[in-house]
């Protein structure tokens, strides 16, 4: 699969730019942009593993009450029921895909 929906994703400082990559049956790989100062609110998912990719930039990826930011390329593991998040505390734009595995029923 190529990426260059990824290179689309140009969001504004204070926006988040999303783009769903792949969507099956039991998966989900959702790309996120996050423009200078912009978050993804924390969440969580039950009954879902979820992973992040880094691919561009530095991302502070937020994990229950902790908090360590992650330069590309990097992976960060997110149990299932971990409440998770993230935010771009850079002056650039920071672009990381978040897999979600199987997808709540």
């Amino acid at each position: 699969m190529s990426l260059d929906r990824l290179k689309a994703l140009s969001p504004e400082p204070g926006e988040v730019a999303t783009a769903e990559l792949v969507v099956t049956d039991d998966v989900l790989v959702k790309a996120f942009a996050l423009g200078p100062g912009a978050a993804l609110d924390p969440h969580e998912h039950d009954a879902s593993t979820n992973v992040f990719h880094v691919l561009r930039g530095t991302v502070t990826v937020v994990q229950g009450d902790e908090e360590e930011e992650i330069d590309a390329p990097g992976v960060v593991l997110h149990e299932r029921g971990v409440t998770h998040g993230a935010r771009n505390d850079t002056d650039e734009v920071a672009v990381f895909t978040a897999s979600l595995c199987p997808l709540p029923s």
